[in-house]
């Protein structure tokens, strides 16, 4: 599962790493969420299998924000290893509710630090990849679609990342979480340590600015008013 052993988490790492990455959660009553809490609380006792099963659940979604933060395949698979290697040493830490935000908080920070040390900057697109590893731009999936309504979601995703990359980096990354991985305000709100209000606003802003982009874009303005026309028929 991982490239490295995994230590066994201290008490040391498990109030220093990535300082306190969750807080209470509302109930949380959807079944997948339940039994990643359960694996949480099988591997808080120790249960390596149970973790890596976890493990096995999120490393897509951890994978990809790596990506799109790192902008490079072989940063983000160290990125996303390093989430989980984290994660492993402070799974005592966590004291309930959503396991995807409090790994997302992990990664993102991670990203962060390797991105200031390298003296980079954080950015929305993929130009330099030649390929995909979410569904065409975003990860909300869109059922059954013919064949040219997804060669055209296709064109426009290149626009998209245009218009992605161009947003400030605290609107890039909630756009990112929101649009593209499919979190909530109360996710994002974890994941960014912003307060709710702020991840909304955030988010209505990023949004305006995408479509006025967008809208700049007569490319763009055309594929989107044809890609309409197919998804209405």
């Amino acid at each position: 599962m991982f490239r490295r052993r995994l230590p066994q988490p201290s008490s040391s790492e498990v109030s220093s790493i990535e300082g306190d990455p969750t807080s209470p959660e509302r109930i949380v009553d959807d079944p997948s969420a339940v039994e990643d809490e359960r694996l949480v609380r099988a591997a808080q006792r120790g249960d390596l299998g149970a973790f890596n099963t976890l493990v096995v659940r999120h490393e897509r979604v951890v994978f990809n924000v790596c990506l799109r933060l790192m902008r490079n395949v072989s940063a983000a698979e160290d990125a996303t290893q390093d989430t989980f290697i984290r994660a492993w040493q402070a799974v005592g830490s966590f004291r309930g509710g959503l396991v995807r935000p409090w790994l997302l908080k992990i990664a993102t920070n991670r990203c962060y630090d390797l991105l200031r040390a390298s003296g980079r900057r954080p950015s929305g697109s993929l130009d330099a990849e030649a390929f995909e590893i979410e569904p065409i731009w975003s990860s909300q999936g869109m059922g059954d679609e013919s064949p040219d309504s997804f060669a055209l979601r296709e064109e426009l995703s290149v626009h998209l990342e245009h218009a992605l990359a161009s947003l400030p980096e605290d609107q890039r990354l909630v756009v990112m979480l929101s649009d593209i991985q499919g979190c909530d305000y109360d996710e994002i709100a974890q994941i960014t340590g912003a307060a709710l209000g702020t991840v909304k606003s955030r988010l209505s802003r990023a949004r305006a600015r995408l479509r006025q982009t967008l809208r700049d874009d007569a490319t763009a303005g055309e594929l989107f008013d044809r890609y309409r026309r197919l998804s209405d028929k």
